[in-house]
């Protein structure tokens, strides 16, 4: 039978970047001392099987996080660490990454290390057992008890693609893990972990017959063949405006809203949307709209953003991480934590901001400030050498140019006209989704139902002009379509 050959990625450290057949390196003068690895398997949770929802993050932990055939677990860990060097997985929808990096000097024993794990795993139940403890505890205790704001935004997606693929968190549900063996782990290894499925990415300064030999080591041991790609419908439009109320005991309340978008990364009105992104809630941003008009005019919360991609972890980092391409994309917003009784009037002056930009669009002066700071901002996106090899495999997934070549020819040439029709023809401010955790849900609902105008409580009262802008804000229509109230302590369960 004719073996597939893998698509390797080599990036040096000018970022250069060959996929080829063969695969190929750059002279090796001028390298990093470091080599980095990043092997991505174009599988994730969209692959569990129905029921066997968890199983991709699984399998990953396992490998990742577990023994081989030779060492079990705690020998990996100290043979790892003289390497200064640990192997870390990530899991989401539709992309599995290995990701690692070693001095070139101890290149070999940690990729000995690191082949073993990934190609060669021991399948231990004792490993098995601890690593499906630990996914249960991060969604109930991390995820679901100890972070509203993460919660809130992760809920959002679960409301959006229910009964689709992407409708359960890529760590599973506790059902699901409970149920989960280790038969089932090892299944879905053979059916996803194969030739024609995975991409070797490698950065820095590592030797031509390295290369050739990583290469060999995963045609030979991968299993010939290319899982079938899962099929994705279109999610089912919000009917008005979607509410799922999450019941916590917590002081204030996290606001996650949005709505499905047909542009990703390949889309001709990407990089429009991504200036329109940044303009209204880019991520840590205080210059941003919405950070400027609830947080520093009103003084409602921390930070006020908005995403055309998926951004996890948001609270704990400054830009986003690489390798979480998705077929399908939402645009959201995210209002951090509000007190209880400023809830709503900050949910309807999102709204109200929302519709306001879809019917007026940008100004030429905000259009061309927001141009400018991207063509800085991209460069920031990729600085180390696991992040632009991180970016490249993307670019690879979604068949575009090396991401900051092609971010910045696009700004190059879009005009203000480009983002206001993109703002047009992908935005809107009803049927669309709203998640809220709160404590008081049962008053909460009896208010949006009501229609009752909503009163914004200050601490030190705004500037006049903020204050008479209220008066309008305040009774923003909610076009309510339905409200769901859900027990914090359901979330992830099934």
């Amino acid at each position: 039978m004719k073996r597939k050959v893998l698509a390797v990625l080599v990036i040096s450290v000018s970022c250069a970047l060959l996929f080829a057949a063969q695969p190929e390196t750059l002279p090796l003068s001028n390298k990093s001392p470091l080599v980095t690895f990043r092997v991505l398997f174009k599988a994730g949770s969209v692959n569990d099987p129905p029921g066997k929802e968890g199983v991709a993050a699984l399998t990953a932990a396992m490998l990742s996080r577990g023994g081989t055939r030779e060492k079990p677990y705690d020998q990996i860990v100290k043979a790892l660490f003289p390497l200064a060097a640990s192997v870390a997985a990530q899991v989401d929808k539709e992309m599995t990454v290995f990701e690692g990096t070693a001095h070139q000097e101890r290149l070999e024993d940690y990729y000995a290390i690191l082949r073993s794990m990934l190609l060669d795993p021991g399948w231990r139940e004792d490993d098995f057992r601890r690593l499906k403890a630990e996914t249960i505890n991060f969604l109930r205790i991390q995820l679901r008890s100890n972070n509203e704001e993460e919660l809130g935004k992760e809920v959002l997606y679960l409301q959006i693609y229910n009964g689709h693929p992407y409708g359960h968190h890529s760590a599973g549900t506790v059902s699901s893990l409970n149920a989960l063996t280790l038969e089932d782990v090892k299944a879905f290894y053979k059916a996803n972990y194969q030739r024609g499925n995975a991409v070797l990415g490698l950065a820095g300064g590592y030797p031509e017959s390295f290369l050739k030999k990583l290469e060999s080591d995963f045609s030979q041991q991968l299993p010939d063949g290319t899982p079938q790609q899962v099929a994705l419908p279109e999610p089912k439009p919000a009917d008005k405006i979607r509410f799922r109320l999450i019941q916590k005991e917590t002081r204030s309340t996290a606001i996650s809203l949005g709505f499905p978008i047909a542009v990703t990364r390949s889309h001709p009105d990407w990089v429009a949307l991504r200036v329109m992104e940044s303009y209204l809630g880019e991520h840590r941003s205080s210059k941003s709209y919405l950070f400027q008009r609830i947080r520093e005019e009103r003084g409602m919360n921390y930070g006020d953003y908005a995403y055309i991609e998926y951004f996890p972890r948001g609270m704990f980092q400054f830009t986003p991480d690489p390798n979480l391409g998705r077929r399908q994309q939402i645009f959201q917003i995210w209002i951090r934590p509000v007190e209880a009784d400023n809830s709503l009037f900050a949910l309807r002056i999102a709204l109200y901001e929302l519709n306001k930009l879809i019917e007026k669009g940008m100004s030429q002066e905000a259009f061309d400030s927001t141009r400018t700071f991207l063509l800085k901002q991209v460069n920031l996106l990729a600085q180390t050498q696991t992040e632009q090899l991180g970016f490249e495999l993307d670019s690879k997934f979604y068949g575009i140019p090396s991401f900051k070549a092609y971010v910045r020819d696009k700004l190059a040439k879009l005009t203000l006209s480009d983002v206001n029709g993109a703002i047009g023809r992908h935005l809107r401010s009803t049927n669309l989704d709203v998640v809220m955790i709160a404590k008081d849900t049962a008053g909460l609902k009896k208010a949006i139902e009501s229609g009752a105008a909503s009163s914004p409580r200050y601490v030190t009262p705004p500037p006049k002009d903020v204050l008479d802008e209220d008066k309008t804000v305040r009774s923003y229509k909610l076009d309510v379509g339905s409200i769901e109230i859900v027990p914090g302590d359901s979330v992830f369960e099934k």
